[in-house]
């Protein structure tokens, strides 16, 4: 089939797209809107002066002109929705959706995306311009250095980069106050200044696949040795030697895979071009932002680079067809360059329609139009960015030779360009070769010893008798009799969280994680009598991002203070490539002690004696693979409002840490008035209990006797999730179940304090027999 593709757009960026597409024997003809004066010059090309933003007067001209595709080359139209419009009429586009398009729209979407999937980013905090205040506070208190970015389209130019939180307070009074950058400022991302050099990375997409092209890195600076005003990009070379094959394949793993699929997850898969800044720091690949076409000046590089027989028109098809696997894209070896011929003045005011010449250029060189445009039989200029001369070459030196041989071909008044295009990649080939280390292999000794600093603090707050909680040793010291135990029986426990965690990685929450880990290890603990004494902790991940653990060990030192033993120790383990990019997993080993006669459960529980239920804090640490499907059926994000407590986020309220029972309980078990304990855990009430009854001995539970919370409510909804069902999965609002003689009920009721409800008997009858769930369902 012969297509007619329509190109949005009059940079260099459309030129070399139609360049490279004129080359497809597939393609009949291109028209580009409004293009420039060497589009209007190009094979199979034509210009034609509709208005980009006119989608109406677009759609009839694709429709009359039988257009099969539509480009868009800014980001504008996408944002405003074009894609829409040529859909509805049946026309494809390679572009994302107005949704999709919000990743470049709105840098608050984005990084609140990349905090629900846990992208690699910098820390941030989004302000609507009426939180002034606040975002001063914020930026007084963050304890890192800032940037601050407009959140909508800013022509890019709405980033500041502030020196001191003087400048910062005065730069978020522009944005909020002033509004020097209009709508665009409605909203302003504050976030961490990351350091580090910077790539970009174009990656074709169709919604399941993406495929990287090389990383480029531009100059956005119009002065030589990165000076002066930012401008549109005054040059960009490709491949970039800083990313390397290692760096390449973490970025897709971390960055590019998880983008497509938490897009797609969320309902607007992103099909197109995403154009993703990162910059590589110490820690790894970050994302800067996110773009959502192809960049400029980064593709008349990058057009030299694609093989002479990777057809451009095949892959935008395939994306569009959602069938990207289906085809090849290959590049050359070597490399391509564009430099940027400006006007005299850009990127501040300049003059227009100055004559250009353009001699004899050598091969491998082709110039892009961008500011032209024709006047009569002469081109002249019409804008900041006049003109992009790309080169190919077999190294990067040979590419650049090239490029500025061709520089001196073109004539024009005021013509303005940076002679040290690639000048980062030339330092990098003159540079002694970096021998391979423990860091380039994906493991930071650096960040581990980070990482003990930040959280020693918090391991000291846990001191108890026995324990002086100091942590870097090679292994945790208690000293047992410093406890006063007369005849002590050592009890542990093992734990983990489960897949809660998945709900913690998915909302970016991890300062509640942490006590889940001490409670479900010190509650098992509790049920035999014991005294949890200490803890040690077990952290795994692919890349150790020291805030986020740091906020996870908090929790952690949190929960052992509730409990009462000390965090004597523990193990950080950086595995790249054993864990998902963002993720981690949590053990937890915990020791306690009782005296042996004190042993718990006793062996005198008989039928009559009663059960008293205390209230859980909601879900705890069980039954979440259930609960996250039940969560994806009600249609709702983790990042929505919680629908059964206000304030709060669902993810938030899910993640609601698991009660520690032992400051409660412990006193009362050790005064003889508890005969057994069961913690409900996995398996609720129906396999907990029997855990603490003599054989042949059984028991009920009065469902009646307590209000069922509104989060086991909304699983029951949501799910379909029979009654039955939740008391054998979930807690249901009673984390733990205690055993008491019938004669000294109301001492132990008295002595437990707080919320304390009667919910059954233990019986002669083996099993636990549920009673009054049919108040569950109404």
């Amino acid at each position: 089939m012969a297509h007619r593709v329509l190109i949005l757009g009059s940079g260099g960026r459309e030129h070399a797209l139609a360049w490279k597409l004129a080359q497809s024997p597939s393609v009949q003809h291109i028209f580009v809107v409004p293009g420039n004066g060497g589009t209007a010059n190009e094979a199979k090309t034509s210009n034609v002066a509709i208005p980009e933003g006119d989608f109406p007067a677009l759609v009839d001209f694709a429709l009359k002109e039988k257009v099969s595709l539509v480009l868009p080359g800014p980001e504008q139209p996408l944002v405003d929705g074009v894609e829409t419009h040529f859909r509805k009429v049946g026309i494809a586009v390679f572009g994302p959706t107005a949704v999709a398009a919000q990743m470049e729209g709105s840098k608050a979407f984005a990084k609140e995306f990349m905090q629900r999937h846990s992208i690699p980013t910098a820390r941030f905090q989004v302000f609507p311009s009426t939180d002034y205040e606040k975002a001063v506070e914020y930026v007084k208190t963050c304890g890192f250095p800032v940037v601050l970015k407009a959140s909508g389209l800013a022509a890019g130019k709405g980033v500041l980069i502030p020196a001191t939180t003087d400048e910062a307070i005065a730069g978020l009074k522009e944005i909020m106050v002033d509004n020097v950058f209009g709508a665009a400022g409605s909203e302003v991302v504050v976030e961490e200044l990351l350091s580090g050099p910077e790539v970009s990375v174009l990656a074709f997409a169709d919604g399941y696949t993406i495929v990287p092209l090389p990383a480029a890195q531009d100059h956005k600076r119009i002065g030589e040795g990165d000076t002066g005003p930012n401008t549109g990009g005054m040059g960009a070379y490709a491949p970039a030697p800083i990313a390397t094959a290692e760096v390449m394949d973490r970025i897709t793993r971390e960055v590019l895979q998880p983008t497509i699929a938490g897009m797609r997850k969320e309902g607007f898969p992103f099909l197109g071009m995403l154009f993703t800044g990162l910059m590589l720091t110490a820690d790894g690949p970050k994302v800067l932002e996110y773009n959502v076409r192809f960049g400029d000046p980064e593709t008349e590089a990058l057009m030299l680079l694609l093989d002479e027989n990777t057809d451009l028109a095949s892959i935008l098809l395939a994306c569009v067809e959602r069938r990207l696997d289906a085809v090849e894209i290959k590049t050359r070896p070597g490399f391509g360059v564009s430099v940027v011929l400006a006007s005299q003045g850009y990127p501040g005011s300049y003059a227009k329609g100055k004559k250009i010449t353009v001699g004899e250029l050598p091969s491998n060189v082709v110039a892009f139009h961008a500011g032209t445009k024709l006047s009569g039989d002469e081109v002249v200029t019409s804008g900041g960015r006049v003109m992009a001369l790309a080169a190919y070459g077999s190294t990067i030196q040979e590419a650049l030779d090239l490029v500025y041989s061709a520089v001196d071909k073109v004539s024009f008044e005021g013509k303005v360009y940076r002679r040290d295009i690639a000048h980062r990649a030339l330092k990098a080939e003159a540079a002694p070769s970096s021998k391979l280390t423990y860091a380039a292999a994906g493991v930071s000794v650096e960040a581990g010893n980070k990482l003990v600093d930040v959280i020693k603090p918090f391991v000291r707050a846990t001191r108890r008798s026995g324990a002086d909680a100091e942590i870097g040793g090679f292994g945790g010291v208690f000293d047992l009799k410093a406890t006063g135990y007369q005849d002590p029986v050592l009890v542990s426990g093992t734990d983990g969280v489960g897949t809660k965690l998945k709900v913690a990685h998915d909302s970016g929450i991890h300062d509640t994680v942490g006590i889940d880990l001490v409670a479900m290890s010190v509650n098992d603990l509790l049920v035999q009598g014991a005294e949890p004494l200490y803890f040690l902790d077990y952290f795994a991940c692919s890349h150790l991002d020291v805030s986020t653990a740091a906020e996870v060990i908090k929790g952690i030192a949190n929960g052992c203070t509730d409990a009462g033993c000390a965090l004597i120790g523990g193990e950080t383990a950086e595995m790249p490539g054993m864990y998902q990019p963002g993720e981690y997993d949590l053990a937890g080993f915990a020791v306690g002690a009782v005296e042996r006669e004190k042993i718990l459960p006793k062996a005198d529980i008989k039928p009559g004696d009663v059960l008293l239920g205390l209230p859980s804090s909601g879900l705890h640490s069980n039954g979440f693979s259930l609960v996250r499907k039940v969560v994806a059926r009600s249609g709702l994000k983790l990042s929505d409002p919680c629908p059964w407590s206000t304030g709060i986020s669902l993810g938030r309220a899910l993640l609601e840490p698991t009660r520690i029972y032992v400051k409660q309980v412990l006193p009362v078990a050790q005064a003889g008035l508890i005969k057994g304990m069961a913690h409900i855990t996995g398996g609720g009430f129906t396999e907990n209990i029997p855990r603490i009854l003599p054989k042949g001995v059984g028991c009920y539970v009065d469902a009646s006797t307590w209000e069922l919370p509104s989060v086991f409510r909304f699983i029951m909804k949501h799910g379909d999730v029979e009654p039955l069902e939740m008391a054998r999965t979930f807690n249901n609002g009673i984390g733990m179940v205690l055993a008491v003689d019938p004669t000294r009920v109301d001492e132990a009721i008295k002595a437990l304090s707080g919320t304390v409800y009667r919910i059954g008997e233990v019986t002669s009858q083996a099993g636990v027999e549920m009673r009054g769930l049919e108040g569950w369902s109404s």
